[in-house]
Protein backbone atom coordinates (compact mmCIF):
# COMPACT_ATOMS: atom_id res chain seq x y z
CA UNK A 1 0.00 0.00 0.00
CA UNK A 2 1.44 3.36 -1.06
CA UNK A 3 1.39 6.06 1.50
CA UNK A 4 1.31 9.47 1.62
CA UNK A 5 4.74 11.45 0.92
CA UNK A 6 5.99 14.25 3.17
CA UNK A 7 6.64 15.28 7.02
CA UNK A 8 3.00 15.18 7.18
CA UNK A 9 2.22 11.75 6.03
CA UNK A 10 1.17 10.73 9.18
CA UNK A 11 -1.62 13.04 9.95
CA UNK A 12 -2.89 12.84 6.67
CA UNK A 13 -2.69 9.20 6.67
CA UNK A 14 -4.74 9.26 9.92
CA UNK A 15 -7.08 12.14 9.14
CA UNK A 16 -7.94 9.99 5.96
CA UNK A 17 -8.72 6.65 8.22
CA UNK A 18 -10.64 7.77 10.73
CA UNK A 19 -13.43 8.73 9.96
CA UNK A 20 -14.18 4.81 8.95
CA UNK A 21 -13.15 4.48 12.61
CA UNK A 22 -15.38 6.50 13.55
CA UNK A 23 -18.50 4.94 11.24
CA UNK A 24 -17.82 1.79 12.86
CA UNK A 25 -17.93 3.48 16.34
CA UNK A 26 -21.20 4.73 15.29
CA UNK A 27 -22.00 1.54 14.39
CA UNK A 28 -21.56 0.43 17.83
CA UNK A 29 -23.65 2.95 19.24
CA UNK A 30 -26.95 2.50 17.22
CA UNK A 31 -26.40 -1.36 17.92
CA UNK A 32 -26.90 -0.56 22.18
CA UNK A 33 -30.28 -1.61 22.75
CA UNK A 34 -32.77 0.48 24.19
CA UNK A 35 -33.28 -1.21 27.27
CA UNK A 36 -29.77 -0.95 28.22
CA UNK A 37 -29.74 0.67 31.53
CA UNK A 38 -25.88 2.22 30.37
CA UNK A 39 -27.00 3.05 26.39
CA UNK A 40 -26.73 6.90 27.15
CA UNK A 41 -23.21 6.64 29.27
CA UNK A 42 -21.52 4.61 27.08
CA UNK A 43 -22.58 6.25 23.96
CA UNK A 44 -21.16 9.30 25.90
CA UNK A 45 -17.71 7.52 26.70
CA UNK A 46 -17.75 6.58 22.69
CA UNK A 47 -18.29 9.89 21.21
CA UNK A 48 -15.45 11.91 22.89
CA UNK A 49 -13.32 13.04 19.80
CA UNK A 50 -9.70 10.61 19.67
CA UNK A 51 -7.21 9.98 17.72
CA UNK A 52 -8.19 6.77 16.90
CA UNK A 53 -4.59 5.23 16.72
CA UNK A 54 -5.65 1.55 18.26
CA UNK A 55 -8.27 0.71 15.55
CA UNK A 56 -6.02 3.10 12.43
CA UNK A 57 -2.81 0.88 13.55
CA UNK A 58 -5.19 -2.51 13.17
CA UNK A 59 -6.17 -1.92 9.61
CA UNK A 60 -3.06 -0.67 8.76
CA UNK A 61 -1.25 -3.16 9.52
CA UNK A 62 -3.88 -5.70 7.75
CA UNK A 63 -3.13 -4.23 4.90
CA UNK A 64 0.43 -4.20 5.03
CA UNK A 65 0.56 -7.74 5.10
CA UNK A 66 -2.53 -7.61 2.12
CA UNK A 67 -5.27 -8.53 3.72
CA UNK A 68 -8.26 -8.82 1.48
CA UNK A 69 -11.68 -8.43 3.58
CA UNK A 70 -14.48 -5.86 2.99
CA UNK A 71 -13.39 -2.47 4.45
CA UNK A 72 -16.35 -2.40 6.46
CA UNK A 73 -15.63 -5.53 8.32
CA UNK A 74 -11.76 -5.11 8.50
CA UNK A 75 -12.80 -1.24 10.86
CA UNK A 76 -15.36 -3.47 13.12
CA UNK A 77 -12.75 -5.99 13.94
CA UNK A 78 -10.27 -2.70 14.65
CA UNK A 79 -12.64 -0.96 16.39
CA UNK A 80 -12.54 -3.12 19.36
CA UNK A 81 -9.63 -2.13 19.96
CA UNK A 82 -10.79 1.52 20.45
CA UNK A 83 -13.78 0.21 22.85
CA UNK A 84 -11.22 -1.46 25.18
CA UNK A 85 -8.75 1.53 24.93
CA UNK A 86 -11.75 3.83 25.70
CA UNK A 87 -13.28 1.47 29.52
CA UNK A 88 -9.27 2.08 30.09
CA UNK A 89 -9.82 5.62 29.86
CA UNK A 90 -12.86 6.10 31.39
CA UNK A 91 -11.22 3.93 34.72
CA UNK A 92 -7.97 5.95 34.76
CA UNK A 93 -10.50 9.19 34.58
CA UNK A 94 -12.51 7.88 38.24
CA UNK A 95 -11.94 9.47 41.24
CA UNK A 96 -10.06 6.14 42.87
CA UNK A 97 -7.32 6.20 39.65
CA UNK A 98 -6.42 9.79 38.71
CA UNK A 99 -9.37 11.52 38.76
CA UNK A 100 -9.37 13.46 36.20
CA UNK A 101 -12.15 15.68 35.52
CA UNK A 102 -11.58 16.31 31.59
CA UNK A 103 -11.01 13.81 29.00
CA UNK A 104 -11.36 14.32 24.93
CA UNK A 105 -11.77 17.99 25.83
CA UNK A 106 -14.77 17.63 27.89
CA UNK A 107 -16.26 16.74 30.80
CA UNK A 108 -14.77 13.10 31.49
CA UNK A 109 -17.73 10.24 32.02
CA UNK A 110 -17.73 10.21 35.99
CA UNK A 111 -18.36 13.93 36.21
CA UNK A 112 -21.63 13.54 34.08
CA UNK A 113 -23.16 10.58 35.03
CA UNK A 114 -21.51 9.44 38.42
CA UNK A 115 -18.74 7.44 39.46
CA UNK A 116 -20.95 3.78 39.89
CA UNK A 117 -22.50 4.72 36.49
CA UNK A 118 -18.71 5.15 35.17
CA UNK A 119 -17.35 2.13 36.37
CA UNK A 120 -20.07 -0.30 35.25
CA UNK A 121 -20.02 1.62 31.80
CA UNK A 122 -16.15 1.28 31.13
CA UNK A 123 -16.56 -2.61 32.36
CA UNK A 124 -19.59 -3.09 29.89
CA UNK A 125 -17.66 -2.09 27.03
CA UNK A 126 -14.94 -4.87 27.15
CA UNK A 127 -17.26 -7.74 26.37
CA UNK A 128 -19.15 -5.51 24.04
CA UNK A 129 -15.37 -5.56 22.36
CA UNK A 130 -14.92 -8.59 21.99
CA UNK A 131 -18.46 -9.62 20.71
CA UNK A 132 -17.28 -6.87 18.18
CA UNK A 133 -13.80 -9.62 17.20
CA UNK A 134 -16.21 -12.23 17.23
CA UNK A 135 -18.68 -11.01 14.57
CA UNK A 136 -16.17 -8.97 12.16
CA UNK A 137 -14.16 -13.13 12.12
CA UNK A 138 -17.67 -14.28 10.88
CA UNK A 139 -17.49 -11.35 8.34
CA UNK A 140 -14.34 -11.89 7.00
CA UNK A 141 -14.80 -15.38 6.94
CA UNK A 142 -11.35 -16.21 8.90
CA UNK A 143 -10.83 -19.70 10.38
CA UNK A 144 -11.83 -20.65 13.71
CA UNK A 145 -7.87 -20.89 14.32
CA UNK A 146 -7.69 -17.62 13.45
CA UNK A 147 -10.54 -16.21 14.86
CA UNK A 148 -10.17 -17.66 17.94
CA UNK A 149 -6.45 -15.98 18.16
CA UNK A 150 -7.89 -12.45 17.80
CA UNK A 151 -9.80 -12.59 20.52
CA UNK A 152 -7.11 -14.42 22.74
CA UNK A 153 -4.68 -11.64 21.43
CA UNK A 154 -7.30 -8.92 22.62
CA UNK A 155 -7.78 -10.62 26.07
CA UNK A 156 -4.37 -10.77 26.19
CA UNK A 157 -3.10 -7.23 25.26
CA UNK A 158 -5.84 -5.54 27.62
CA UNK A 159 -5.90 -8.12 30.43
CA UNK A 160 -3.44 -8.42 33.60
CA UNK A 161 -0.53 -9.23 31.30
CA UNK A 162 -1.07 -6.32 29.48
CA UNK A 163 -2.99 -3.09 30.15
CA UNK A 164 -4.51 -3.53 33.26
CA UNK A 165 -1.74 -4.73 34.70
CA UNK A 166 0.41 -1.91 33.81
CA UNK A 167 -2.06 0.12 35.36
CA UNK A 168 -1.92 -1.28 38.35
CA UNK A 169 1.90 -1.34 38.51
CA UNK A 170 1.65 2.33 37.16
CA UNK A 171 -1.02 3.08 40.58
CA UNK A 172 1.89 1.09 42.58
CA UNK A 173 4.57 3.37 41.45
CA UNK A 174 3.46 7.17 42.56
CA UNK A 175 4.85 8.19 45.25
CA UNK A 176 8.01 5.67 44.87
CA UNK A 177 11.63 6.40 42.92
CA UNK A 178 11.56 3.76 40.11
CA UNK A 179 14.29 3.33 37.44
CA UNK A 180 14.18 3.74 34.03
CA UNK A 181 13.80 -0.18 33.64
CA UNK A 182 10.96 -0.55 36.11
CA UNK A 183 9.06 1.99 33.89
CA UNK A 184 9.49 0.36 31.12
CA UNK A 185 8.30 -2.33 32.38
CA UNK A 186 5.08 -0.38 33.57
CA UNK A 187 4.68 1.05 30.10
CA UNK A 188 5.57 -1.79 27.99
CA UNK A 189 1.69 -2.92 29.64
CA UNK A 190 0.00 0.18 30.12
CA UNK A 191 0.36 1.70 26.80
CA UNK A 192 2.35 -1.03 24.83
CA UNK A 193 0.34 -4.33 25.08
CA UNK A 194 -2.88 -2.86 23.54
CA UNK A 195 -1.13 -1.58 20.62
CA UNK A 196 1.21 -4.52 20.47
CA UNK A 197 -2.36 -6.14 19.88
CA UNK A 198 -3.49 -3.77 17.84
CA UNK A 199 -0.67 -4.72 15.19
CA UNK A 200 -0.67 -8.34 15.48
CA UNK A 201 -4.46 -8.51 15.56
CA UNK A 202 -4.19 -6.35 11.84
CA UNK A 203 -1.23 -9.44 11.04
CA UNK A 204 -3.41 -12.03 11.89
CA UNK A 205 -7.09 -10.85 10.16
CA UNK A 206 -4.77 -10.85 7.22
CA UNK A 207 -3.60 -13.78 7.15
CA UNK A 208 0.22 -13.23 7.79
CA UNK A 209 2.95 -15.93 9.06
CA UNK A 210 3.43 -16.52 12.58
CA UNK A 211 7.09 -14.80 11.73
CA UNK A 212 5.37 -11.33 10.72
CA UNK A 213 2.86 -11.50 13.51
CA UNK A 214 5.10 -11.89 15.74
CA UNK A 215 7.64 -8.55 14.16
CA UNK A 216 4.71 -6.68 14.19
CA UNK A 217 3.90 -7.11 17.93
CA UNK A 218 7.81 -5.91 18.28
CA UNK A 219 6.66 -3.00 15.99
CA UNK A 220 3.84 -2.32 18.50
CA UNK A 221 5.58 -2.23 21.35
CA UNK A 222 8.22 -0.42 20.43
CA UNK A 223 5.49 2.39 19.22
CA UNK A 224 3.42 2.16 22.12
CA UNK A 225 7.19 3.55 24.08
CA UNK A 226 7.45 6.14 21.58
CA UNK A 227 3.39 7.38 21.81
CA UNK A 228 4.01 6.82 25.90
CA UNK A 229 7.33 8.75 26.26
CA UNK A 230 5.82 11.29 24.22
CA UNK A 231 2.53 11.48 26.46
CA UNK A 232 5.01 12.25 29.52
CA UNK A 233 6.34 14.73 27.39
CA UNK A 234 3.18 16.46 26.51
CA UNK A 235 1.74 16.22 30.00
CA UNK A 236 4.80 18.44 30.96
CA UNK A 237 5.38 20.74 28.07
CA UNK A 238 1.97 20.61 26.01
CA UNK A 239 -0.88 22.81 25.49
CA UNK A 240 -4.09 21.66 27.78
CA UNK A 241 -6.18 23.34 24.76
CA UNK A 242 -4.71 21.33 22.23
CA UNK A 243 -4.30 18.35 24.39
CA UNK A 244 -7.89 18.05 25.66
CA UNK A 245 -7.03 17.58 29.03
CA UNK A 246 -5.35 19.30 32.07
CA UNK A 247 -1.43 19.19 31.60
CA UNK A 248 1.23 18.46 34.60
CA UNK A 249 -1.68 15.22 36.12
CA UNK A 250 1.58 13.41 36.84
CA UNK A 251 3.24 15.27 38.27
CA UNK A 252 0.39 16.02 40.85
CA UNK A 253 0.17 12.30 41.15
CA UNK A 254 4.00 11.78 41.77
CA UNK A 255 4.63 9.64 39.56
CA UNK A 256 7.34 8.20 37.84
CA UNK A 257 7.77 9.29 34.41
CA UNK A 258 10.66 9.40 31.73
CA UNK A 259 11.19 13.55 31.85
CA UNK A 260 11.47 12.92 35.51
CA UNK A 261 13.79 10.63 35.15
CA UNK A 262 16.32 11.45 31.87
CA UNK A 263 14.78 15.60 31.38
CA UNK A 264 12.77 16.61 28.73
CA UNK A 265 15.49 16.76 25.81
CA UNK A 266 16.32 13.33 27.16
CA UNK A 267 13.24 12.15 26.43
CA UNK A 268 12.52 13.33 23.52
CA UNK A 269 15.92 11.45 22.67
CA UNK A 270 14.48 7.95 23.56
CA UNK A 271 11.29 8.19 22.01
CA UNK A 272 12.90 9.11 18.69
CA UNK A 273 15.00 5.87 19.23
CA UNK A 274 12.04 3.98 20.52
CA UNK A 275 10.43 5.41 16.97
CA UNK A 276 13.43 3.83 15.10
CA UNK A 277 12.82 0.57 16.60
CA UNK A 278 10.09 0.35 15.76
CA UNK A 279 10.31 0.85 12.26
CA UNK A 280 13.50 -1.48 12.14
CA UNK A 281 11.29 -4.13 13.13
CA UNK A 282 9.38 -3.83 10.30
CA UNK A 283 11.98 -3.76 7.87
CA UNK A 284 13.65 -6.77 9.57
CA UNK A 285 10.71 -8.60 9.11
CA UNK A 286 10.31 -7.32 5.25
CA UNK A 287 7.31 -5.46 6.20
CA UNK A 288 6.98 -2.41 3.23
CA UNK A 289 4.63 -0.18 4.72
CA UNK A 290 4.60 3.62 4.78
CA UNK A 291 1.70 3.86 6.94
CA UNK A 292 3.01 1.80 10.03
CA UNK A 293 6.24 3.89 9.72
CA UNK A 294 4.71 6.98 9.63
CA UNK A 295 2.74 5.73 12.54
CA UNK A 296 5.97 5.17 14.40
CA UNK A 297 6.97 8.78 13.62
CA UNK A 298 3.77 9.87 14.07
CA UNK A 299 4.09 8.60 18.14
CA UNK A 300 7.28 10.48 19.07
CA UNK A 301 6.73 13.85 16.88
CA UNK A 302 2.63 14.88 17.87
CA UNK A 303 1.55 17.27 19.80
CA UNK A 304 -1.52 15.60 20.90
Amino acid sequence: MTGTAGASAPVVFLAEQRPAAEAALLRVAQGLAGRDPLREAVRYALGGPGKRLRPILCVAAYRAVGGPGPDAAVHDLAVALELVHTYSLVHDDLPCMDDDALRRGRPAVHRVFGAHVAMVAGAALIPLALARVARAALALELAETRATRLVVELAQGAGAAGMVGGQLLDLEAEGHAPGLDEVDGIHARKTGALLAAAARMGGVAGGAEDGIVHALGRYGQALGLAFQITDDVLDVAGDPAVLGKAAGRDSAHDKATYPALLGLDGARVRAGKAAADAIAALRGAGIESHELEGLASFAAERDR
